[in-house]
Formats: structure tokens, C-alpha cells, sequence
């Protein structure tokens, strides 16, 4: 893989890795993800896939910045937030990165709790773990799919439908995913938000945040990390919207990296026929948790 160029028609090939599916340069990579040496201070923001990573990194590395705008636009959102698990050929390793990079670093992670490397849970590090609404998630994951060559072709809407509820996307099923960390999240320092909650009340959210990360800032400061943090300021700005990857790799005129960041944006996308299947498959799979979701305001 290590001669591999994306040309914007050629996409990363993909392998299953302890039963979940990975790009094949990170497969390849596995034991040295796994043996990872976390720092104590290091900050872990862990998602499935599009269920509000940037904004989290935006929020979190401006809380830790007190607010410093300025200082958030040093560099693009890949470069400042090492992403563990990820290589891509052109753009280096997140791994690469973590190790150049002085603490206190803020890291990323797409990975199940099990597959979370243990030094992060033995050095005791704080994570932060934001899950969204599966159906709305589906949509945002398909659509970054589409754009994402690093990512398989996700294919029609209807075939994807079918994929993601199988589990057989990268980083493996949804459900599975915000269970586990569901699960894991009174055992160890874990904050577990709620995409639709930061949505629906960001402050209270951001504040929670800075409790968390043990900052103490005020109201003022509390506001305008809001103001810089929505969705409307964050898609203009090019040290967050992803606008400084090769377009090869991906292509935001076939669907913008954010593209809405709604809740409820599922029902433009899902057939009742589709509604019905999902939300059967959906109480089976989530019969055996107590986690509950919003699938709209």
C-alpha cells in the first residue's frame, strides 16, 4: 500500500481486523495501534464515525485554549488532532503524529472499546466518547462515503442501508459501538455525551466539557467557544472543514465533509418500508441496554 496515489477514482482497500472492518494500511499497522503508549495527560475524543468528531476536537481544543480562536486556526483539524488508527498514504500516520507531538496532546479514536489500545485505560486518561442517533448517523455516514476515497463506495442509498445495519461499514456496527463505551463508561474515566444534546442545549454541554477537562471559564468565554463551535461558523472555516485535503482524496463537491449537522435529517432519506425495518433491527439490537436515543426535536 505504500505506493498507493489516489487520482480521485481509485479508493483505499479495506480488511477485516479482529472482526471489524479497517482500511488495509491500518490492518497492516494493527500491533502497533494496539501497543500505543498513552500519556497521562493525554485527552482521548472517541466517536463512531460522523457523530460530531470535529466539533468535538473544536470544542475541546478551545476549552483547553481558553477560547484563543486565533490559536485553533494554526492548522487544519488532521493535523492538530493525531487520529490513531488512521494512515493514508500521502497525508502520513496518526500514530507518526501522536509521537512528534508535545503533551498535552488531544487524540482522536474511531475504534469499539475493546479494540481501544490498554494503555490509555492503565495510564487512566480522560476520553470522551459522543454518540448520535443511529438513523441520522447512517445518513451522514453515507454521504461522507460518497465523498471519501480513503472509505469504501458505499454504493446506492438502499444497498448502504442494508451494509450499515449489518455492521459491515468501517469501525464496524453502530450498535455494538455506543454500547460498548456505554458499558465501559462508569469503570473509567469516561465522559459520554449526546450528539442531539449538543445540539439542543451547546452550552450546557461545552460547560459540561469544561468541568470534565477541569478548566475554569467563565461565561464570556463559555459564549464565544459556542459562537466559534456551530455548525454555520465551523463550515466556513477552512482549519475545520476538511476543505485542505487533496480533493483526490476527497471530494467535497459531491457532498461537503459538513454537510447539514442536523437532527432529523434521516427522514428525508429513510422510505416508511426502511423506517419500519430499522426500528424492528433496532429494538433487537439495543433490547439488552438501557441507552436511549433521540431521533428528533
Amino acid at each position: 500500500m505504500e505506493d498507493f496515489t489516489f487520482d480521485g477514482t481509485k479508493r483505499l482497500s479495506v480488511n477485516y481486523m479482529k472482526g471489524i472492518l479497517q482500511p488495509t494500511v491500518t490492518c497492516d499497522i494493527w500491533d502497533e495501534i494496539w501497543n500505543f503508549q498513552a500519556k497521562p495527560d493525554d485527552l482521548l475524543i472517541s466517536t463512531y464515525p460522523k457523530a460530531g468528531t470535529t466539533w468535538t476536537q473544536e470544542i475541546v481544543e478551545l476549552i483547553q485554549n481558553e477560547g484563543d480562536v486565533e490559536k485553533s486556526k494554526r492548522a487544519p483539524t488532521h493535523q492538530r488532532f493525531p487520529f490513531l488508527e488512521w494512515k493514508i498514504p500521502s497525508l502520513g500516520s496518526g500514530l507518526e503524529q501522536a509521537h512528534a507531538m508535545p503533551s498535552p496532546r488531544i487524540l482522536k479514536t474511531h475504534l469499539p472499546f475493546h479494540l481501544l489500545p490498554p494503555s490509555f485505560l492503565e495510564k487512566n486518561c480522560k476520553i470522551i466518547y459522543v454518540a448520535r442517533n443511529p438513523k441520522d448517523n447512517m445518513v451522514s455516514y453515507y454521504h461522507f462515503q460518497r465523498m471519501n476515497k480513503a472509505l469504501p463506495d458505499p454504493g446506492t442509498w438502499e444497498e448502504y442501508f442494508e451494509t450499515f445495519l449489518a455492521g459491515k461499514v468501517c469501525w464496524g456496527s453502530w450498535h455494538e459501538h455506543v454500547k460498548g463505551w456505554w458499558e465501559a463508561k462508569d469503570k473509567h474515566r469516561i465522559l459520554y455525551l449526546f450528539y442531539e444534546d449538543m445540539k439542543k442545549n451547546p452550552k450546557h454541554e461545552v460547560q459540561k466539557l469544561t468541568e470534565f477537562i477541569e478548566k475554569k471559564l467563565d461565561d464570556k468565554v463559555l459564549d464565544k467557544i459556542v459562537h466559534y463551535t456551530s455548525f454555520d461558523v465551523m463550515k466556513q472555516n477552512s482549519m475545520a472543514n476538511y476543505s485542505s485535503i487533496p480533493a483526490e482524496i476527497m471530494d467535497h463537491s459531491i457532498s461537503p465533509f459538513m454537510r447539514k449537522g442536523a437532527v432529523g435529517d434521516w427522514k428525508k432519506h429513510f422510505t416508511v418500508a426502511q423506517n419500519e425495518r430499522f426500528d424492528e433491527d433496532y429494538k433487537k439490537k439495543m433490547a439488552d441496554t438501557r441507552l436511549t436515543f433521540h431521533f428528533q426535536f
